[in-house]
């Protein structure tokens, strides 16, 4: 073992980067478009600043945001004035908005709508097309990271509303320029092997938000 090695806690190395953001980034300007906006009945807003390359977690408090001229909502761009801070408790890089102006609608937001515009046409959204789910679902094919926060929401809610059901997780990338590839790859197989695994419902899924 090294003689000379400095051992800290996690609350005195969350605290002292804390104390680093706060004090390298004390007020900064963040472009990008908002996602996962939360305004629970305390009055504080929380959401997902993100572009479409990273993403990160904003507050906006109720004694900032009562001055605000316009509420926002999922898919809009802004630019957020705030400083950087970090959640002790969570261990979590967040910026804390003191001021968001608005830039208009996302480019993330028009991207989704060109694609949803696009299969609307070519039909894939038809009623003819749709096939009706089991009620309860005996056994489930999940097509996703298995290392990625999706995949543990999606065994929680089965775990409570769905105990007995069986998980199976067909492992993908789900971002990247390999995901489209294993995507159609583990669908196929799935498909395939539909009668001989006995899937009930195929599951595809993600984390990182609505848009």
């Amino acid at each position: 073992m090294e003689s000379n090695r400095q051992v800290i806690t996690v609350t005195a190395l969350t605290r002292l980067a804390r104390r680093k953001l706060e004090t390298d980034f004390p007020t900064v300007f963040v472009e990008g478009e908002i996602s996962n906006l939360v305004t629970p009945r305390s009055g504080h807003w929380y959401f997902t600043l993100k572009d479409e390359s990273a993403q990160l977690r904003c507050a906006m408090f109720r004694n900032r945001n009562q001055f605000m001229r316009f509420k926002p909502r999922d898919g809009m761009a802004v630019i957020v004035r705030g400083r950087v801070t970090l959640y002790e408790g969570r261990g979590e890089f967040q910026l804390i908005a003191e001021f968001i102006e608005e830039t208009g609608d996302g480019a993330l937001r028009r991207a989704w709508e060109r694609l949803r515009d696009r299969l609307q046409v070519e039909g894939l959204f038809d009623e003819h097309h749709k096939q009706s789910l089991p009620l309860v679902p005996g056994h489930v094919g999940v097509l996703t990271s298995p290392s990625g926060a999706a995949i543990r929401d999606v065994l929680a809610v089965f775990g409570r509303r769905f105990p007995a059901a069986r998980i199976s997780v067909l492992p993908v990338q789900v971002q990247g320029e390999f995901a489209e590839h294993q995507l159609v790859r583990a669908l196929a197989w799935a498909n395939r092997s539909a009668t001989e695994q006995q899937f009930d419902v195929l599951l595809v899924t993600r984390g990182g938000g609505s848009l």
